[in-house]
């Protein structure tokens, strides 16, 4: 049985329950196995050698969530190709190259985690109640090491975006 964590966070002042370990800055990151569409899954190694900001929202199609992605796309014009950017949610592929075309989003990778919400329990953000992945950020370096963790305690608050391009921008230098 995952570990659940209670008392971690909340949906609008009420509590939820995050599935899996929390992680910190130093662990290795888990790999990972999302859907790029039906047929295509990625990994984490399919991102070797690249510094990833992985950002993660509980629905591309709720406003902080469509916020945050459109803010993390603007920024990775500026952070150059070491850098590769990773959206991940539980919405379907489908919804998520419907979403990106509509809002012109063409700098993330967005990556679904619907079908068995394996990254949302190896990372720590499945919401037990809800079966969406918590709101989060991860910066992680090329050799797979995590350098930045935002767990954000409100799903509904927005991530701290400069200090998680700060770290990106930390490990260009």
């Amino acid at each position: 049985m995952a570990q659940e964590r209670t008392n971690a966070a909340t949906f609008k002042g009420n509590p939820i329950t995050l599935v899996g370990p929390e992680l910190k800055v130093g662990d290795t990151a888990p790999d990972f196995r999302l859907s790029k569409n039906l047929l295509e899954e990625a990994t984490l190694q399919d991102f070797a050698g690249k510094i990833k900001l992985i950002s993660v929202v509980p629905s591309l199609d709720t406003g902080v969530c469509d916020a945050q992605t459109r803010r993390f796309n603007e920024e990775a014009a500026s952070l150059g190709d070491d850098v590769v950017i990773l959206t991940v949610s539980v919405d379907l592929p489908f919804a998520q190259a419907r979403w990106c075309g509509a809002a012109g989003v063409d700098r993330v990778v967005t990556l679904s985690d619907y079908k068995d919400n394996s990254f949302g329990q190896a990372y720590g953000v499945l919401i037990k109640e809800f079966k969406l992945d918590q709101r989060s950020v991860f910066v992680v370096d090329k050799d797979n090491k995590i350098t930045y963790v935002e767990y954000l305690s409100e799903m509904t608050e927005h991530p701290n975006y400069d200090n998680a391009v700060a770290a990106v921008k930390a490990l260009l230098s």
